[in-house]
């Protein structure tokens, strides 16, 4: 089977892990600062906080903002639920916003408007989580615009974006959006096994994030209420939670942004072939945005089932699989699973998203994957698709 995605893991990588092993931290040690620090360097932000997922570093983000029961939280309905779910977590509401049929990221056009509808109603949302789908970014310059004007903060879901840039500046340096949120799990452009990192140029929010992945307890003497205990004197001034990323994970993590670059160049390699050997398949390739540089988590495509006799999406994902092609698909629309459906959503609200996800397939692309792999890959999809 040739996955859709998978990690790139070699001997250099195997080595820094197996020097964790040997040294004596395995928790928290001076991996974790070293990986932070080099994220921060990369993407051209004053801070990175290391957790042990993306999911973790959403939560812990919105914390840092002050979202709570009686906010609001948007998102992306094209996205993982993890997207949604922490505001959930901080006991505000959820709201969506459909995504643009072209870029397949939130539409500024349904933003603004929603916006504009939600200022009369007394509606604004807090918080507004956009999200780089495969890797492409958002307009967030347009973004950045609209939260000044209906005062709101911006959290970068980029779990695909590592490496991508907008308008030549690097998804993370936040300079259009209060946080920045990464994942590493095995199948993103690079990975620590599980684990994630926010980003941001606000000393206040870096501090929060830190206080809140490890149980609102503090050693910072600035912030206790008793300043002349011993060493081994802490305080918990908050209820934080145990989202620590390890010194094992960063490790690895250190040795991957290494060839990050290598990486993206690989994918981008891909693409262009994918490009140039699809274009007479009744389907329609990704769009590629002017002033975005896509690290490319994702090659997606949507099939013109119009035009692709006797089958559905269904049974061509299916005869794919058969084949030994691990296609896959990204995103079920968040508000049609049936926990948001129980919160008053329902099919037939975001149809751009509707529509995306009814004729969507994500064909493998990864770092190792061979110029032979993609031709198999291509040579099936001819035959199932006729």
């Amino acid at each position: 089977m040739i996955p859709y995605g998978k990690q790139e893991i070699n001997e250099s990588d195997i080595k820094a892990v197996l020097s964790v092993l040997k040294s004596d931290f395995l928790t928290q040690g001076p991996k974790v600062p070293l990986f932070e620090q080099s994220i921060s360097n990369y993407c051209g932000s004053k801070y990175a906080v290391a957790l042990n997922s993306a999911t973790s570093a959403l939560h812990a983000s919105c914390l840092a903002l002050g979202l709570k029961k009686g906010d609001w939280l948007w998102t992306s309905p094209n996205s993982f639920v993890a997207s949604a779910n922490c505001g959930l977590y901080c006991g505000a509401q959820v709201d969506f916003v459909d995504i643009d049929p072209d870029t397949y990221n939130i539409s500024i056009f349904e933003l603004e408007n929603k916006l504009q509808n939600a200022k009369i109603n007394g509606k604004l949302p807090k918080v507004l989580v956009v999200v780089h789908f495969a890797g492409q970014p958002c307009e967030m310059q347009k973004i950045k615009s609209l939260s000044k004007e209906f005062g709101f903060y911006v959290i970068e879901d980029a779990s695909h974006a590592v490496g991508s840039r907008y308008k030549d500046n690097y998804i993370g340096g936040c300079k259009y959006s209060d946080i920045t949120v990464f994942s590493f799990h095995p199948v993103k452009i690079i990975t620590t096994a599980e684990g994630g990192v926010a980003t941001t140029n606000s000393e206040t929010i870096d501090r929060k994030i830190r206080l809140y992945r490890s149980h609102g307890i503090t050693r910072d003497i600035s912030q206790m209420s008793e300043k002349n205990s011993g060493s081994w004197y802490y305080e918990q001034i908050d209820l934080g939670f145990n989202y620590r990323m390890t010194e094992l994970q960063a490790a690895l993590g250190i040795a991957q942004l290494k060839r990050l670059d290598e990486f993206i160049l690989k994918r981008h390699s891909l693409r262009s072939r994918y490009d140039k050997m699809l274009s007479d398949l009744p389907l329609v390739k990704p769009f590629q945005a002017e002033n975005c540089f896509s690290s490319l988590h994702l090659y997606p495509i949507r099939l013109k089932l119009n035009f692709i006799k006797d089958k559905n999406r269904k049974k061509i994902f299916d005869e794919l699989r058969d084949y030994g092609i691990g296609v896959n698909v990204h995103y079920i629309p968040i508000h049609t699973q049936p926990y948001y459906k129980n919160l008053g959503f329902k099919v037939g609200d975001y149809p751009n998203s509707e529509s995306y996800y009814n004729s969507a397939i994500s064909l493998p692309l990864f770092s190792s994957m061979t110029f032979d792999q993609q031709d198999e890959v291509i040579s099936i999809l001819n035959k199932v698709l006729g």
